[in-house]
């Protein structure tokens, strides 16, 4: 990437509303179309994301469902287990991405559905 760029690193999360794939794609979907359009990224800019997830979620890796995308044959896409935690958040899928950005720009991470209460500070931008 060019020297005018920095390497990045974007947090998100969200809740599906079953342990299903359908309601994990679709929860998928929405996280990183909120990630990409909050920081106008574009395939080639994204150099990985791993996903952890709740031990709840075992229907489908969330990675599958990212490699699919449009001009995200590039990016490295990792799943693994959340840590369990007692009272931690049900059917919660997080996220942590690297991406190459403007260095001016002002990293907009994506907090949603119930995981907007994880880091209600973050969730409203």
């Amino acid at each position: 990437m060019s020297d005018a760029l920095q390497l990045r690193a974007l947090r998100g999360a969200t809740t599906a509303t079953a342990n299903s794939h359908a309601a994990i794609s679709e929860a998928v979907a929405e996280l990183l179309d909120a990630l990409v359009e909050r920081n106008g990224l574009e395939g080639p800019q994204l150099l990985s994301v791993t996903f952890s997830v709740t031990a709840d979620l075992d229907a489908c890796f969330p990675a599958a469902i990212a490699r699919h995308r449009h001009g995200w044959d590039g990016v490295a896409l990792l799943d693994c287990q959340q840590m369990a935690v007692a009272g931690d958040l049900p059917r919660c899928i997080r996220l942590l991405a690297h991406a190459w950005l403007e260095p001016e720009r002002p990293v907009r991470h994506a907090y949603l559905r119930e995981a907007a209460r994880l880091r209600p500070d973050l969730a409203a931008l």
